[in-house]
């Protein structure tokens, strides 16, 4: 079950990084209105994505920790 979990959390973390990464790109490109997020919030973007790459660190660690 902790495996699970671990990859779970993995998962998520990775979707998180990339929507904002999306919206942060295509903010700055000048594509807002295709933006998933609109494009609302460059300084959001830029904190959850991370905040989404250690989640993603801490998921791996901690998933390999678990072999």
């Amino acid at each position: 079950m902790p495996k699970a979990l671990c990859l779970i959390s993995l998962v998520a973390s990775i979707l998180i990084a990339v929507l904002f990464l999306a919206d942060a790109i295509m903010g700055l490109l000048g594509w807002a209105d295709v933006a998933p997020l609109r494009g609302a919030s460059l300084l959001m973007d830029i904190a959850f994505v991370l905040l989404g790459a250690a989640m993603i660190y801490l998921s791996w660690a901690t998933y390999r920790e678990q072999r």
